[in-house]
């Protein structure tokens, strides 16, 4: 099988750590090899690899949000599905974090763009 090389990731990577001065955006975790540079949009659905397009996020919150299951809504808040309770039974902790501020970049043009949060909050968060 072969794979097509996401060229940009590691540069993607870096800038969005960077942003973020090394600190999830929903926990504020500092353990580095716990976070992830987010693709809002993924780059495989034609996000790109800007600053706007990315948030970080420890690992295990960028792997519910590729799936669903939890978001950054427009105004830079982090809600979470009800279908994690709904399918796990579970979920307590990223419950507690529903309805917080998601840190962002102080420069407007390094904040996650509105268009690209409201698209994963209307094409691929499950509500």
């Amino acid at each position: 099988m072969l794979i097509r090389p996401r060229l940009g990731q590691g540069a993607f990577r870096l800038m969005v750590t960077d942003l973020y001065e090394r600190r999830c955006a929903i926990t504020k975790e500092r353990t580095l090899p716990a976070l992830e540079a987010a693709h809002i949009r993924p780059y495989a659905d034609g996000g790109e690899h800007s600053p706007n397009n990315g948030i970080l996020m420890r690992r295990d919150i960028h792997s519910l949000f590729d799936q669903g299951y939890v978001t950054v809504t427009p105004d830079h808040r982090f809600e979470v599905s009800r279908r994690i309770r709904e399918e796990f039974e579970n979920g307590r902790h990223y419950y507690e974090l529903h309805g917080s501020a998601v840190t962002i970049p102080l420069k407007v043009g390094q904040q996650p763009d509105a268009g690209a949060l409201a698209w994963h909050n209307n094409d691929r968060y499950l509500g």
